[in-house]
């Protein structure tokens, strides 16, 4: 992997909302994190994934990754780069945009590629939406994020959290001032973990079945990094969100192999 010559550097503006994320999320919630990544990978080529709980969660992650000196770009949907001021800070930022539904979703994979090779570092949903597992434990992945790591030969940190459904709820901005609010007054705790690199079990993407087998390997590791973030909530949270529906067709089992 070529990168001695085209090394992506965070820019100002983006470093800048990495400092925001943290004070943000630090005047709402009290943000745990432990786990670190590996000082030789910080800058990159990297891809970190991570679960997804609640619409705070990216709030979180960028704090997160603030506080172990890492400026990922993020794998973000379309929505997001297609609101005014929202969107051009998000490309100038050097996020990349996913046409969820469309033929354009793989251009996607192709630019994130590209920014990996040139050293960047990635973070990526894998589950591909907001879990809605009853019990927010990892759903069965899409398989970008292992297509991604194979593709570029990169390594892959799981991170998994915990906490961020509490602050904001599943509809958000519906209710999204009465979350804001109780978590004003409460400062519910938010736990964060870097776990260990995930070994794929797989050398390339083109295998037949390869990108499914490495896609639940990660699935398995986010879910065995988060287990020890909710020690007494084994089978369900206790903070139930009514406004989030349920769906068991994704449910995520675990591999033999």
């Amino acid at each position: 992997m070529d990168t001695a010559h085209t090394t992506w550097q965070p820019p100002l503006i983006w470093r800048a909302a990495l400092l925001l994320a943290r004070g943000l999320v630090g005047l709402l919630a009290r943000l745990e994190v432990t786990g670190d990544v590996p000082t030789h990978l910080r800058h990159g080529p990297l891809v970190l994934t991570a679960n997804h709980i609640s619409p705070f969660d990216p709030l979180v992650m960028a704090a997160a990754c603030q506080t172990r000196g890492v400026a990922p770009r993020i794998m973000a949907t379309a929505g997001l780069f297609r609101a005014p001021v929202l969107g051009a800070a998000m490309r100038h930022a050097g996020h990349i945009r996913v046409d969820r539904g469309t033929s354009a979703v793989h251009q996607a994979l192709d630019n994130a590629a590209t920014a990996v090779a040139r050293g960047s570092v990635i973070l990526i949903y894998p589950e591909g939406r907001i879990g809605l597992d009853p019990g927010l434990w990892p759903e069965r992945g899409k398989t970008g994020a292992a297509r991604l790591a194979l593709a570029c030969g990169a390594p892959v940190v799981p991170v998994a959290q915990w906490g961020s459904h509490e602050v904001l709820p599943y509809q958000a901005p519906r209710g999204m001032l009465r979350g804001i609010a109780r978590s004003l007054w409460r400062r519910p705790v938010i736990r964060v973990h870097f776990g260990t690199p995930v070994d794929l079990g797989e050398t390339a993407a083109a295998n037949p079945g390869a990108a499914r087998r490495a896609t639940d390997r990660i699935i398995d590791a986010l879910t065995d990094t988060l287990a020890p973030l909710r020690p007494d909530e084994p089978d369900r949270p206790r903070h139930v969100d009514p406004g989030r529906p349920t769906d068991l067709s994704r449910t995520h089992r675990r591999r033999s192999d």
